[in-house]
């Protein structure tokens, strides 16, 4: 069973965007299957099997989610950010502006998904 500590612990170490493959490798070698990151304010639903299930603080003011989302923008957000441009609260600032409402890690598929209000699949990219 993993701890918030061995979470943190990994985040910190290998939390930015140049490092998420081995980031997801990480947390899937301490049996984190999913997680949930909530644009709302930042906290994290980790998944792993078992049913075994951690949440995390929330770690920013809460933020409005656009009841319609906007595909464009959320492509440019998150071009912004791999560029170095924004910040993770301007990120996740932009992504609320564009209707997201949360984006879904799996360690084991490799990738990351971006889910509307409703739960719609907005984008999922593989994570190489």
């Amino acid at each position: 069973m993993f701890t918030l500590d061995q979470i943190d612990e990994i985040h910190n170490t290998l939390g930015k965007r140049a490092s998420i493959p081995e980031y997801l490798q990480a947390l899937n070698a301490i049996g984190v299957i999913r997680y949930d990151s909530f644009i709302t304010d930042g906290h994290s639903e980790y998944y792993g099997a078992d049913n075994h299930k951690l949440v995390s603080p929330p770690v920013h003011e809460a933020y409005v989610i656009a009841e319609i989302s906007n595909l464009e923008a959320l492509h440019i957000h998150l071009k912004l950010h791999e560029q170095g441009e924004t910040d993770y609260f301007q990120m996740s600032q932009g992504l609320a502006d564009s209707g997201v409402e949360k984006w879904t890690f799996d360690t084991e598929q490799m990738t990351i998904a971006y889910y509307d209000k409703a739960g719609n699949e907005l984008l999922v990219e593989e994570i190489h």
